[in-house]
């Protein structure tokens, strides 16, 4: 596990310990039932209300669509207005705001976008409702003791190229707006109150943790000078790296979704001026110039990049590297393979850590999504080989404390 923070920052201390490798299983959402269901109460237009679990109790929040997004073409793959779940914040955390952009790969074809646009993450009018705050949404200060208290909008993820194209498809009937939804809700957010934010931080997992760093200096225009703004990418931080084939999986999956949705002409120009469109989808080539303080949560053994990117089905066709890849029992060689991935990250990430407005927590965890999960962010749950919790490293990054 590697932490930097700003005041760490001319400090690297590269180290790895194989005891901070931890296996994550992944939990599978909740149901309601009729009982729950009478629990809701109207909440300045979201419906709100505490989930029993196991026990415990589990903050449900209902989705909000914004009906005035059609008129500015701010809609999702299928023509539907997007949505977002909204807690108020309170005493405290009144007038601080922590907006997610929510995660779910991409479609990086017209076949694929139209099958995404039938599902979920493709239309609101198939999105589930209510859904879960955990982790850095909990409203609970044990699990998420710096921000528990603070506003909280979850972005429903609809558009399926992480918040970023601007263009259609006529002839398919397919809307590729994501940076229109996104500033459609960001405007619908600040007449809620927004507007009047004192500390604000954008964050988003995997595919809304690459937008998080794409949409970040979006978001911070959006607020006056006086606004601390921030922003974090959670597992989004994917590597333009090197299958077992030799081949580039990825690549070739981003090459999909930069062409399908035309994002050549929304990319960031600071990368396009020099490079192709699809290397400016990859993180490594746009952080350095993202000018808003910026945080990178990842694990340097990202479980869905050694599936989907390191060894997907198309580059292991015989298998051997499926319980590697699906549940991290790998073997020596296979062990040295990942090992270089880490360091590919790692190598990534050192122009970027020596800023001192930025920084970084890089677990050594199979995992991929670390701050919507109790059992990764909470304070208590921290595991052999890391010192400091995610959520208070985090913590004293926005807040520049120093430790």
């Amino acid at each position: 596990m590697i932490i930097f923070s700003k005041r760490k920052m001319n400090a690297l201390l590269w180290n790895w310990s194989l005891t901070g490798l931890f296996l994550l299983s992944i939990l599978a959402d909740g149901v309601m039932g009729s009982d729950e269901m009478d629990l809701f109460n109207n909440f300045s237009g979201t419906n709100v209300f505490q989930k029993q679990d196991d026990g415990a109790d589990v903050l449900m929040v209902g989705l909000t669509l914004v009906q005035t997004a059609a008129a500015e073409g701010a809609v999702c793959l299928d023509g539907s207005v997007p949505g977002y779940h909204l807690y108020r914040g309170y005493g405290s955390g009144a007038n601080n705001w922590i907006i997610q952009l929510q995660g779910g790969a991409w479609c990086d074809s017209i076949e694929d976008c139209q099958n995404r646009k039938r599902s979920r993450v493709g239309s609101s009018t198939l999105m589930e409702t209510p859904i879960e705050f955990k982790g850095i949404l909990s409203n609970k200060a044990a699990e998420n003791p710096d921000f528990y208290n603070w506003n909280k909008a979850v972005v429903r993820y609809c558009d399926g190229a992480s918040f970023s194209g601007d263009s259609e498809n006529k002839t398919e009937q397919l809307q590729f707006r994501g940076k229109r939804i996104f500033l459609a809700v960001m405007e619908d957010l600040i007449a809620k109150g927004m507007c009047h934010a004192k500390q604000a931080l954008l964050n988003g997992c995997s595919s809304g943790g690459l937008a998080a760093i794409l949409r970040c200096d979006d978001f911070s225009s959006l607020f006056p000078h006086t606004t601390k703004v921030k922003c974090m990418s959670d597992a989004g931080f994917f590597l333009d790296a090197v299958d077992i084939s030799g081949a580039r999986s990825i690549r070739r999956m981003y090459s999909g979704v930069v062409n399908t949705q035309g994002l050549q002409n929304t990319l960031p120009r600071t990368c396009t001026s020099h490079l192709d469109p699809t290397s400016c989808f990859f993180p490594q080539n746009i952080i350095n110039q993202v000018k808003t303080p910026l945080f990178i949560l990842n694990s340097a053994f990202d479980s869905w990049q050694i599936e989907n990117s390191i060894a997907p089905p198309s580059a292991d066709p015989s298998g051997s590297w499926h319980n590697c890849s699906s549940s991290f029992k790998c073997n020596t060689s296979q062990m040295q393979f990942l090992e270089g991935f880490r360091m590919s990250m790692l190598d990534a990430l050192k122009t970027f850590s020596m800023s001192s407005k930025n920084g970084m927590y890089i677990s050594s965890r199979w995992a991929h999504c670390l701050a919507g999960r109790k059992d990764t962010w909470s304070p208590g749950n921290s595991q052999p080989g890391e010192d400091t919790g995610m959520a208070v490293a985090v913590g004293d990054w926005y807040f520049e404390r120093a430790f």
